[in-house]
């Protein structure tokens, strides 16, 4: 066997010692591989490679600090090293330093554009920043050097999804179906360009994938899904439902969703928010929409309506706003919202303006942006104190079409309430019901708009919503599917057609949806 150029100036005893250090860490046996590579750094001080084993090791074991400080001693000794570089860059983002991440992602790729794996690293998380184009450029410099790296061709295939470009997409996507056709995320993917149905022959290899006793869970969920979808658009509405059921059942299983601890959280929230001190600046946050609701209730269609408009950048699903409180919560040393009441006038504009620091390089090109995150709606009621100057927008759906579609999706967080029937029902009444406390609480800035209102007549639904925003009208907004922004979401083939009705899906599956109309029950208008 060659020799390990990276090894180069370490005595044979050293070599085998990182050797069987890495081998104890692949086994399972973390103290072991600690022990031998922390032996093997004493040994050799000065040369980076055992260095860059033992912040491997702290990576996998959740000590991203101490890999980071365990990289820059190597990076002491070896400053022009590319790979440490890239190691860096991951430890960087497993500590939520993003920026220094993908700066140090970026100095990899200039000192050694010929290594794939900096260029995929800085792709995905361009990609997780939104920034989609640089994402592409950078994803298929890294599927050009490893055209056999199946993670960098699926995530090649989201980024051109995102940017409106399905054909690239779907190409790319059976690229890595090709090097592994039980792969889940591409089958995925395939699903979600919506716009260009699965055929006969996806079918009949769907179908013998499933087949394997070798598949993970996850690859058995995702084409499940896949596999409903293509049921559905070929209109086999029985075979559709009992896809679904068998990926959700499984998903169910591996991530079980709870529903006492949620509707404990709604009935929390709703009385912790029940009082709130007035803002002291109540034009703070005036610069935010955001679009808030149940996942599949129209709320990218909003979202894109609004980035048409030439104040508005589409920003799409910020976990900002959950990580300021969630950082408040360890602060305090208790759980949001629990600490809702003790919160002053102060402490609230201390967020807010946390939040918009956050967020503020969405509002580089234009003066207004949108969030969408789907968890948003759970902080609605703290809006008027934290954000008093944002519009906030509600979007609903038919709830059977709402509830069933949830039911049909993938989502990537588990455990998600969106794997079992009863829990759907049970999460859509207490979004329904909280949001429409806190509409009654701020009707200034909280306002309800309706997917199916705008697809019927949309020239005066949108007006309402430009209004509502604070916008004035502009035509753009009409033509929603023209914006060539990013759309990171399931819906990005859909939101890039024309405005048109006919979107309804669950009345063809008749009866079988029966139990989920029952479940449901009457609902609040």
């Amino acid at each position: 066997m060659a020799a390990d150029p990276r090894m180069a100036g370490l005595v044979p005893e050293v070599v085998a010692m990182v050797h069987a250090g890495a081998r104890a860490l692949r086994d399972g046996d973390p103290l072991r591989a600690e022990t031998l590579l922390q032996q093997a750094c004493r040994q050799a001080p000065r040369h980076p490679e055992p260095l860059r084993y033992l912040a491997i090791l702290q990576l996998h074991t959740r000590r991203a600090a101490q890999a980071i400080d365990t990289l820059r001693r190597a990076l002491a000794q070896a400053p022009d090293d590319a790979l440490l570089h890239s190691d860096l860059g991951t430890a960087q983002s497993a500590c939520g330093q993003a920026d220094a991440a993908l700066a140090s992602w970026r100095r990899a790729c200039e000192l050694d554009p010929a290594q794939p794996t900096p260029w995929f690293n800085l792709g995905r998380n361009l990609q997780q920043r939104g920034d989609t184009d640089a994402a592409v450029a950078a994803l298929e410099r890294a599927t050009a050097l490893a055209p056999d790296m199946l993670p960098a061709q699926v995530l090649l295939g989201d980024a051109l999804a995102h940017a409106g470009r399905f054909a690239e997409s779907a190409a790319r996507y059976r690229e890595a179906l090709r090097l592994q056709p039980a792969c889940g995320d591409a089958w995925r993917g395939l699903s979600n360009i919506k716009t260009v149905p699965l055929g006969d022959d996806d079918a009949a290899l769907l179908r013998a994938q499933l087949q394997r006793r070798d598949l993970t869970a996850a690859d058995r969920v995702a084409m499940g899904h896949a596999l409903g979808k293509l049921e559905e658009d070929h209109g086999r509405y029985e075979a559709a439902y009992a896809a679904f059921q068998s990926a959700n059942g499984l998903q169910k299983q591996l991530t079980p969703w709870r529903a006492q601890p949620f509707e404990r959280y709604v009935e929390e929230a709703l009385a912790a928010t029940a009082h709130l001190p007035p803002p002291l600046d109540p034009a703070l946050g005036q610069d935010a929409i955001f679009i808030v609701g149940l996942p599949r209730s129209g709320s990218t269609l909003f979202e894109q309506i609004l980035a048409s408009h030439p104040q508005v950048e589409g920003a799409g699903e910020l976990p900002d706003l959950g990580i300021v409180l969630q950082q408040e919560s360890l602060r305090r040393g208790r759980p949001y919202p629990q600490w809702v009441t003790e919160a002053s006038a102060a402490d609230w504009e201390r967020l807010g303006r946390d939040y918009l620091a956050r967020t503020a390089r969405w509002r580089s090109r234009h003066p207004r942006f949108t969030d969408k995150h789907p968890d948003n709606w759970k902080h609605a009621g703290v809006l008027r104190a934290m954000l008093p100057g944002a519009a906030v927008i509600e979007t609903r759906r038919e709830p059977l079409e709402t509830a069933w579609s949830c039911y049909k999706q993938q989502f990537y967080a588990q455990p998600h309430f969106a794997n079992d029937l009863a829990d759907i029902a049970c999460y859509l009444r207490g979004c329904e019901r909280a949001m429409a406390v806190w509409r009654a609480r701020d009707p200034a800035r909280i306002f309800l708009h309706r997917y199916e209102s705008l697809l019927e007549n949309p020239e005066p639904a949108i007006r309402a919503l430009l209004r509502d925003c604070g916008l004035a009208f502009d035509p753009a907004c009409l033509a929603p599917h023209r914006a060539t922004r990013s759309v990171r979401t399931a819906s990005a083939a859909q939101v890039r057609q024309p405005l048109r009705t006919g979107t309804a899906r669950a009345v063809a599956y008749g009866s079988l949806l029966d139990p989920l109309v029952s479940l449901l029950g009457p609902l609040p208008a």
